[in-house]
């Protein structure tokens, strides 16, 4: 399948309801690729907030349905925060002329406590979160488990969100947007779970993102997409310190493309926290195992690297709306490989990206891999 277009909310706090941020990211996206909503043949939706933050609504392919004045199918693909993954996943196997993928998400609409809550229902609750196996207490265990095999170190990650701090600045639609965070600001955060400190973890925020994918040949192609499940207690796995999924399902898109790792100009990978970033750069192929932190101190990744990684900010500073993740960025990649990213563009002009989407502490993963035809 081919991309005719994209759109995107900006990501903040504002309190808009689940739908009405879909929508506007839908209106961006039918805009961009001049098209009207009864050109499209289906719908595939992917959010988690709907039934919560006090709209506890459920049909949402009727909403969407009413919404939009349309009566073509609409599928609900939930897969927490790797649902705009799936989402694009199973539009790019649907047998339709085009199809129009979308999020929208109210995930912080009261006290932390609640959000913290909302956001676990991606875990195991009865045994994880009642002994206090929050996600970033996973993931810092992971990252202890990490640092102690391979020998990387905090300022390893500090760099990581450094990086995409600096990315999100130039992003006009990233929270972080013209907030610059130094690299002392992250290094001396408060911590939240040892080691990881509150700027080694990702925003939780608002917003929506969309997709139109269509048969019809345009000007983005999405040539190799892979989607891989693990078991849902991460620490029932075989392999504590690297996402097993992830691998599957680069395999998977890598093999489709018939592309290997050094031919991704860039990327957009899923830093739900920055240790998660640096682990994927193994998983995906870009670097070793017990490699990965050579990768973030030799600049390769920077926004005037050799392959950036993260240009929109990553979820880290642009923000992490759950489903609506996926969607944003392809966005991202499909604007960088389109040369319509402004002040961040990467140049030259890059001609192949990757999207990595994880849901939950490596529980789904989906990769997708772009190309830019002409």
């Amino acid at each position: 399948m081919y991309i005719k277009g994209v759109g995107m909310t900006k990501f903040d706090y504002s309190q808009k309801p689940w739908w009405k941020q879909a929508y506007e990211a839908a209106m961006e996206a039918l805009e961009d690729s001049k098209m009207k909503i009864s050109q499209i043949q289906g719908i595939v939706f992917t959010g988690m907030s709907s039934a919560a933050a006090g709209e506890h609504q459920t049909h949402k392919v009727s909403l969407l349905s009413d919404l939009f004045k349309t009566n073509v199918p609409i599928i609900e693909t939930p897969s927490v925060c790797s649902g705009g993954g799936v989402a694009t996943w199973t539009a790019n196997r649907l047998n339709l002329k085009n199809v129009l993928v979308l999020s929208g998400e109210r995930i912080v609409y009261s006290v932390s406590e609640i959000t913290t809550d909302n956001i676990m229902s991606a875990a195991e609750k009865v045994i994880e979160q009642s002994e206090g196996m929050i996600f970033p207490v996973q993931n810092a265990l992971v990252w202890q488990q990490y640092m102690e095999k391979y020998g990387a170190t905090m300022d390893d990650l500090a760099l990581i969100g450094f990086k995409n701090h600096q990315n999100a600045v130039l992003n006009p639609k990233a929270y972080f947007y013209k907030r610059p965070v130094s690299l002392e600001m992250i290094k001396n955060s408060p911590v939240v779970a040892s080691p990881l400190r509150l700027l080694d973890c990702s925003l939780s925020i608002n917003g929506g993102a969309a997709v139109i994918l269509s048969s019809e040949k345009t000007d983005v192609e999405i040539i190799g997409s892979g989607f891989a499940t693990d078991y849902l207690l991460t620490f029932g796995r075989d392999n504590v310190t690297h996402f097993q999924a992830t691998r599957l399902a680069a395999k998977q898109a890598f093999e489709e493309a018939k592309l290997k790792p050094s031919d991704i100009d860039v990327a957009e990978i899923h830093d739900a926290f920055s240790s998660v970033e640096l682990l994927s750069y193994e998983d995906l192929g870009f670097a070793l195992i017990g490699k990965g932190n050579e990768l973030i101190r030799s600049g390769k990744i920077n926004l005037d690297g050799e392959m950036p990684v993260n240009p929109s900010g990553g979820l880290k500073a642009k923000g992490h709306p759950i489903s609506a993740t996926g969607l944003a960025q392809i966005y991202e990649i499909v604007n960088q490989l389109r040369g319509k990213c402004d002040d961040r563009q990467i140049k030259p002009v890059p001609k192949i990206g990757l999207c990595h989407n994880i849901g939950g502490a490596g529980g789904s993963v989906v990769v997708h891999i772009l190309k830019k035809l002409t």
